[in-house]
């Protein structure tokens, strides 16, 4: 099973992300439209992807009063039967990541569907921010980062004795 995943630290806040999102979703470039947001923190100099990350205790569930939100086991992915849904915005309420969005013209919410499975956001991804793998590459992923950065570390402490 896959699982969404980001890597900030490789995020050059060009929003390609939340482009094709929305030409995914609803079929216009759309930054208001994405279903992913990236949040810019100008003062750090820091971008960082915020998609829905699935939980595996969503929140949003279980404050969802009609049911409007449940999980595809295919994909395992929290998905939004927008027909079920009233506008009461409790998901909204609840999600820690702010993934959940509101549509002001036709009084429902929306959210990532991972594209069903192949989620567009990941493939236009091009510094590989998103990443849509298994967890235990996503853990390999992270782990030969750390272990680039370590190396960098060494190598410039060698060159500082020098």
């Amino acid at each position: 099973m896959k699982i969404l995943d980001v890597f900030p630290e490789r995020c050059t806040g060009c929003q390609a992300c939340m482009l094709a999102c929305s030409f995914a979703t609803v079929g216009a470039f759309s930054l208001t439209k994405a279903r992913i947001r990236v949040v810019k923190f100008e003062e750090d100099g820091v971008d960082i992807p915020m998609p829905c990350f699935h939980c595996e205790r969503a929140p949003c569930l279980a404050v969802c009063p009609t049911r409007a939100l449940y999980r595809d086991k295919e994909i395992d992915a929290v998905m939004l039967d927008q027909n079920k849904c009233i506008g009461c915005r409790l998901c909204m309420i609840a999600c820690p990541f702010g993934a959940i969005h509101y549509d002001g013209v036709n009084k429902i919410v929306y959210k990532c569907d991972l594209c069903f499975g192949d989620p567009a956001c990941v493939k236009f991804c091009e510094t590989k921010a998103i990443v849509y793998d298994t967890p235990e590459r996503l853990a390999q992923i992270r782990w030969e980062g750390k272990a680039e950065e370590v190396a960098a570390a060494v190598k410039e402490k060698a060159l500082v004795r020098r």
